[in-house]
């Protein structure tokens, strides 16, 4: 038979599957005369197919910006734990002690911990023989965890290779640069590089996904501003806001009372009159956003046109409200105000051609160094508030063992106070939550309290000095067990995490997602 009328593996396949398979082709530098036949790259096309004919999945990052204090979040109860942590909270100020579990709350206090009472013991599959709590303030995350919905990730934080503290202090080991400074951990964090990083490991997730989606312009998305999180090499992050797409001109689509000006407003600002770099780059990026703006002004469901919502204003909204601690007054919730955009852009994949998605938020207020408690509480009420209020949703919309949520921080806090506060530590303890993930347990190893010598200095193999915690768990093997979940192979995640290849390839991933 000629090779004109040979048939391709593709030829079997319905059309729709024949043309994903192509693009993907295309994008793995397939296409062509090598993409049928023998020449098919049959290891490809069974990956190829395989993301093809899956169902949806899509990663949340939830930044907790100024840098958790993990020591107040999540507590190690265990009488020697318990005496180490409230002996060196209390030396200098006592308020900054949480209760005990059991303790009983009193809403008559100003004492924001003794309103809230005693911390919320959790129960997980393996204790590592400890006990454990939330703050009291996270109702709805110990709920979630003792219901097998939401796991502990113990104190992860940046590496560049396994690190002892022997070798930490005697300079001997790896380390990563500009530690405690949040805008660098916060992009170490997000790109694995300080501060000045262009590409993030979310949006290098999304470059392996975006020939996977049938609009690619929907894969990264962030609905807290600019974010290194989501930027890759070929993907770009589309910025929505708390209420939906960002109109270019008037939002009510009429510039000076006229539907034709703003049409021409646009038409000018995307058209290039040149061959400056600056004006051509600018006119494709407002005219991305004109057609995306367009897309999903159609697409998106209303505020109240699902779970996510019970109003059109988001402001009076009563699933997006929450409770103060420090007074009991209800307010919006900024968190879940975000993360209600999530949800209505979820709810919408199917218009908008996706089956893999990268979403970021974020919410401040962990920067801690005064008034500890009322400003621990408030930003860890936010956050219980918000991840329960979206895994309702989620669930609601039968997409939860489709979406895992995860949070992620600037760096932990010391364990010793400063007076009114805590500063600046390393490694800390974050939340993984969904449907897909194995919930009621803690993942990576938790780590020792030991006791303070009275200067800064703990005992304990896993303390530095004023008790920042020396990461166990590196944001790589965190971020891996994500991207195999979203279907990357270990090359793939190799080629994006680069020092995941200083850990042994048993040590890799985690085994928090199904």
């Amino acid at each position: 038979m000629s090779s004109s009328s040979a048939k391709s593996p593709l030829d079997a396949l319905p059309r729709t599957t024949r043309r994903e398979l192509l693009k993907r082709f295309g994008a793995m530098g397939l296409a062509g005369s090598t993409a049928g036949g023998l020449g098919l790259n049959l290891a490809a096309m069974s990956q190829a197919s395989a993301a093809v004919g899956s169902s949806y999945r899509a990663l949340v990052c939830v930044f907790l910006y100024g840098g958790n204090d993990a020591y107040n979040t999540v507590l190690a109860t265990d009488s020697a734990s318990w005496a180490n942590y409230a002996a060196a909270r209390s030396a200098s100020n006592n308020a900054l002690v949480l209760g005990a579990a059991g303790t009983p709350a009193d809403p008559t206090s100003t004492a924001v911990h003794t309103r809230l009472g005693g911390v919320l013991p959790i129960n997980p599959v393996h204790a590592q023989g400890r006990t454990l709590a939330l703050h009291p303030a996270m109702t709805e995350v110990a709920a979630l965890f003792n219901k097998g919905r939401a796991g502990v990730v113990a104190n992860v934080g940046p590496l560049v290779a396994p690190l002892t503290k022997a070798q930490y202090m005697a300079g001997t080991g790896q380390k990563p640069v500009k530690l405690f400074s949040h805008n660098d951990q916060q992009s170490t964090w997000q790109s694995l590089a300080t501060e000045g990083a262009t590409a993030g490991w979310g949006g290098r997730m999304a470059d392996q996904l975006l020939s996977g989606n049938g609009n690619s312009m929907f894969t990264a998305t962030s609905i807290y501003g600019n974010a290194v999180w989501l930027a890759g090499q070929q993907a770009r992050a589309y910025q929505l806001s708390q209420g939906g797409a960002i109109r270019i001109g008037s939002s009510s689509g009429a510039a000076f009372g006229s539907t034709t000006v703003q049409q021409k407003l646009v038409s000018l600002m995307s058209s290039s009159r040149n061959n400056s770099v600056l004006e051509r780059e600018y006119a494709a990026v407002v005219g991305r956003s004109a057609t995306a703006e367009g897309t999903l002004r159609n697409a998106l469901p209303a505020m109240d046109a699902g779970p996510w919502g019970s109003g059109t204003n988001q402001a009076t909204d009563a699933l997006l409200m929450h409770a103060n601690p420090s007074t009991g007054a209800m307010a919006v919730n900024p968190l879940a105000q975000q993360l209600q955009a999530v949800a209505r852009m979820i709810a919408a994949r199917q218009t908008l051609g996706v089956s893999r998605q990268v979403f970021f938020v974020g919410i401040g207020g962990f920067d801690t160094h005064d008034t500890q408690p009322d400003r621990h509480a408030l930003a860890l009420a936010r956050l219980s508030h918000g991840l329960g209020y979206f895994d309702k949703a989620l669930q609601a919309m039968g997409v939860d063992d489709g979406v895992t949520t995860f949070t992620a921080s600037d760096f932990g806090r010391n364990l010793s106070s400063n007076g009114d506060g805590v500063d600046h530590g390393w490694g800390a303890h974050h939340f993984v939550m969904g449907g897909a993930v194995r919930g009621g347990d803690v993942y990576g190893t938790l780590p020792v309290y030991g006791k303070s010598s009275g200067n800064g200095v703990f005992d304990s193999p896993d303390q530095l000095s004023q008790g920042a915690l020396l990461p166990s768990m590196p944001v790589e093997r965190y971020a891996a067990t994500m991207g195999r979940w979203l279907g990357l192979s270990d090359a793939q995640l190799l080629d994006m995490l680069p020092r995941l290849g200083n850990w042994s390839a048993a040590d890799r991933t985690l085994g928090f997602l199904g």
